[in-house]
C-alpha cells in the first residue's frame, strides 16, 4: 500500500522537530520506526530529510509510506465486498452476516479480510488487514479497516479514548424495561471455555453499554445500543444480564425463534477522519432479516 500524506506547517509548529510534530498528530513511535526504514519516506520541501529536521512555518511536509508486504497467513479469496466509503487512508464496508471479520481455526478461506486482500491485489497493492471494529461473524452492519500504518495507529488511539462511536440495534426478547439506560457490569472468560464470556465482579474488566428502546412488536424489543467500551459479546451478554437477550443468539439465547443468528446490527459509526480531521458518520440500514420488527 502506498500512500503521501502532506501537511503545511503553522506558526504553532514553528521550531519543532518532524518526529515531535508527527507525535503530536498521531503517528505511533513504531510508525516512525518504519518511517526510517522507507527510502525518501520524509520530505520537506521538495527535499529527503530527517525526522530531527526542525520545521519552518509555510514549511511543505510529505510523508510517503510505502509498505510492501501483505498480511501473512491471510490468503486472498474472491469474496463479493459491500463498500460503503474508501479514500486513501481507510476503507468502511458492510459485512454481512455469517461472514468472519478475519481468518481462524475454522475460517480461514471465508472471511473479510481474505476479501480485501484479494481486492488490493486486484489493483496490485499490497495491504495489511487492520480493523478498527471487529465484528463476530454472526453480526451485521459497519466495519472500519484502516489502509496502512499510520491511520491505524490514529484510529486505535480513537477506540482507546472513546472517540470512535459505535452505534448498534438489536431485537431482544420482550418488553425491554426501563426502555432506556446505561448498563455498567464488568465482564470475563467463562470459566472452562475459550468462546463465552459472562459478568464477573471479582476479575472482569468494566464494559458500558448505553441502550434505549426505539420500538416494539411481536413480544419483542427493537433496541439501539452505544458502546463505550468494546469487550467480547458485551451487548449479547449485558442483554441477557438484563433480562431481555438477543433472538438467534446461540451461545446466550438458542431460541432461533425468529432468526438463526444474533440479530445485531452495526447500524452508525462516528469518528475524525484519522487524516483530514474532518467529522465522519455512516449509517446502515437494517438487513433483511432484521426488517420485520422495523416494517409491523
Amino acid at each position: 500500500m502506498k500512500r503521501t500524506i502532506s501537511y503545511t506547517i503553522k506558526n504553532e509548529d514553528e521550531g519543532r522537530k518532524i518526529s515531535g510534530f508527527l507525535r503530536e498528530t498521531g503517528y505511533s513511535y513504531q510508525n516512525l520506526v518504519e518511517l526510517k526504514k522507507i527510502p525518501e519516506s520524509v520530505i520537506l520541501n521538495g527535499e529527503p530529510v530527517y525526522l530531527n529536521t526542525r520545521l519552518k512555518t509555510g514549511d511543505a511536509l510529505e510523508i510517503r509510506i510505502t509498505e510492501t508486504e501483505s498480511s501473512k497467513h491471510i490468503p486472498p479469496v474472491d469474496i463479493p465486498l459491500d463498500i460503503v466509503y474508501e479514500d486513501g487512508d481507510i476503507i468502511v464496508l458492510n459485512k454481512p452476516a455469517g461472514m468472519p471479520t478475519h481468518p481462524s481455526r475454522n475460517n480461514y478461506e471465508n472471511t473479510l479480510a481474505n476479501g480485501l486482500v484479494k481486492y488490493y491485489q486486484d489493483m496490485g497493492e499490497d495491504f495489511v488487514f487492520r480493523c478498527t471494529n471487529r465484528l463476530d461473524r454472526d453480526t451485521s452492519g459497519l466495519i472500519l479497516v484502516s489502509k496502512h500504518m499510520v491511520s491505524a495507529s490514529i484510529m486505535g488511539d480513537m477506540v482507546r479514548e472513546r472517540r470512535f462511536s459505535r452505534e448498534y440495534l438489536a431485537i431482544c426478547r420482550g418488553s425491554v424495561t426501563p426502555k432506556a439506560g446505561t448498563i455498567d457490569v464488568p465482564l470475563g472468560r467463562k470459566s472452562g471455555s475459550i468462546i463465552e464470556r459472562c459478568v464477573d465482579y471479582e476479575n472482569g474488566e468494566r464494559a458500558v453499554t448505553h441502550y434505549e428502546v426505539m420500538k416494539e412488536a411481536y413480544g419483542h424489543s427493537l433496541v439501539k445500543l452505544k458502546l463505550d467500551t468494546g469487550r467480547t459479546h458485551q451487548i449479547r451478554i449485558h442483554m441477557k444480564h438484563l433480562g431481555f437477550p438477543l433472538i438467534g443468539d446461540y451461545l446466550y439465547n438458542p431460541d432461533f425463534e425468529r432468526m438463526n443468528r444474533q440479530a445485531l446490527h452495526s447500524y452508525r459509526i462516528r469518528f475524525e477522519h484519522p487524516v483530514t480531521g474532518e467529522h465522519m458518520e455512516f449509517t446502515c440500514p437494517l438487513p433483511e432479516d432484521m426488517k420485520w420488527i422495523d416494517e409491523a
